[in-house]
């Protein structure tokens, strides 16, 4: 069970259902759009807009849940799946609390985007969407505590099956109320908002049934008992969890404020820049489906007590995820105008996305690296790193630099949309060498580990 091809194997089989799992949740948002695009461009926009305010509020709320995966993986490891369920409703007081937040966030939407002096028909449409959006805000949040423990115990086979289920609800959801079937009035970009709220639950539904099903899920099943909030623990484990929030949020930010940053120099470049930069989030799917995979398997095997596999494993998915970003890499360089091509007809844009995908292909490379470093991190339980690491990388080296090649003529003459795909290739190239060397040093010194696990 040591060797190299058994861990090889074992992670491509957690990896390959998360993987198609975030491909299906991808889907559900480009059918969102193409959707609600088909109605109107202002549809559309609203509904894209609607997402840049909904995402990041709700990624704050799955950065603090993601703490619990890698100790469900060590209790699991260690045959201490009892100690679960308890863990489980606690993870489930995070949520309803985190729900609560997001929920009063969102509700001041229509503020916010007065402050961005958006026009009034276009604020009109993205508050309608964020408000039928609202009311799967629970549901969508209380199904990453279920999929963080089943993901936890080496399950991810529900993540991939509950991810066909949503998107089976989606298509229809969307047809009956954003075209007005079945007795609904027509709502446009507004009942894409409805449709993705009913999908939440949907999944959640979905979710909480095949876990009271599956005998994997004996122990943990959520109904066999009710366990009222500890404070210590709902405490220290939003402690762990908070770090990797504010990862997500720098994350997240940082390509919003680039985009904010690109749109003074043409709708044009802004296009060319968002075609790389979305074809790049969809290859990302592939380390990060690596990187979840080893922070489950770390985890496990720290709660066996077996360092040296979980530092093999880290090898491997460090190896995996390095090789298959070589071949995307070569795909996206070969084929960058074609691929392009897709998105957009417009030559001038097709000639800037073709040329920034030069770029993205070195991106794909960093990003290999430092998404399974921070994923096998996650598995030791060292999630602070990644908030002072994210934060240099990405915002002090990655922005600033890609501002000052973009925007100003300090060094070279501005280069627009390149100088901070460049910026962007420098910070990610920082973040994998800073995840490295923290890797490193954990796996070298078993007390530290120790103390992190038992923190």
């Amino acid at each position: 069970m040591e060797h190299s091809g058994f861990q090889a194997k074992r992670l491509i089989q957690l990896a390959l259902p998360v993987l198609i799992a975030q491909v299906t949740q991808t889907m559900m948002g480009f059918i969102d759009t193409v959707m609600a695009g088909s109605v109107s461009a202002l549809d559309m926009a609203a509904v894209a807009i609607g997402m840049s305010l909904w995402l990041p509020a709700v990624l704050f709320v799955q950065g603090l849940l993601m703490a619990f995966t890698p100790v469900f993986a060590h209790l699991h490891g260690a045959n201490e799946e009892k100690k679960i369920q308890p863990l489980v409703f606690q993870a489930i007081y995070i949520a309803l609390i985190g729900s609560v937040g997001v929920i009063l966030f969102l509700s001041l939407s229509e503020r916010i985007f007065n402050q961005m002096q958006l026009e009034p028909d276009l604020i009109k449409v993205s508050v309608q969407y964020i408000n039928g959006l609202i009311w799967g805000v629970p549901a969508f949040i209380l199904y990453q505590v279920l999929r963080g423990c089943s993901e936890g115990i080496s399950h991810t086979l529900p993540t991939m099956i509950i991810g066909f289920v949503g998107l089976a609800v989606n298509i229809p959801a969307n047809y009956i109320f954003i075209y007005g079937k079945l007795g609904m009035p027509a709502m446009g970009g507004a009942g894409c908002g409805i449709a993705t709220a009913l999908v939440f639950w949907a999944m959640f539904i979905a979710m909480l049934i095949y876990m009271q099903l599956d005998r994997k899920f004996t122990h943990v099943r959520i109904f066999n008992a009710l366990n009222l909030p500890d404070i210590q623990t709902i405490v220290q484990m939003s402690k762990h969890g908070f770090p990797i929030a504010m990862a997500l949020f720098f994350e997240v930010s940082l390509f919003a404020v680039i985009a904010l940053l690109l749109a003074p120099l043409g709708a044009n470049i802004v296009a060319g820049h968002q075609i790389a930069l979305n074809f790049s989030s969809i290859v990302f799917m592939l380390p990060l489906s690596i990187g979840i995979a080893a922070s489950i398997r770390v985890g496990y095997y720290l709660g066996q007590d077996k360092a040296h596999l979980s530092a093999l494993v880290t090898k491997l998915a460090l190896i995996m995820s390095f090789s298959l970003a070589i071949i995307t890499a070569a795909i996206t360089i070969v084929f960058r105008h074609n691929i392009a091509q897709l998105y957009n007809k417009n030559p001038e844009v097709i000639s800037l996305a073709g040329s920034l995908m030069l770029l993205a292909a070195l991106y794909q490379l960093s990003d290999s690296i430092q998404v399974v470093a921070a994923g096998a991190l996650r598995g030791y339980k060292d999630t602070k790193s990644a908030l002072y690491i994210t934060l240099v990388s990405y915002w002090f080296i990655g922005m600033l630099l890609g501002f000052v090649l973009a925007r100003t003529n300090i060094i070279v003459p501005a280069m627009g949309a390149h100088g901070f795909w460049i910026g962007l290739i420098a910070g990610l190239t920082a973040a994998a060498g800073l995840f490295g060397f923290r890797l490193r040093y954990i796996q070298r010194n078993p007390l530290k580990a120790q103390m992190l696990e038992h923190d």
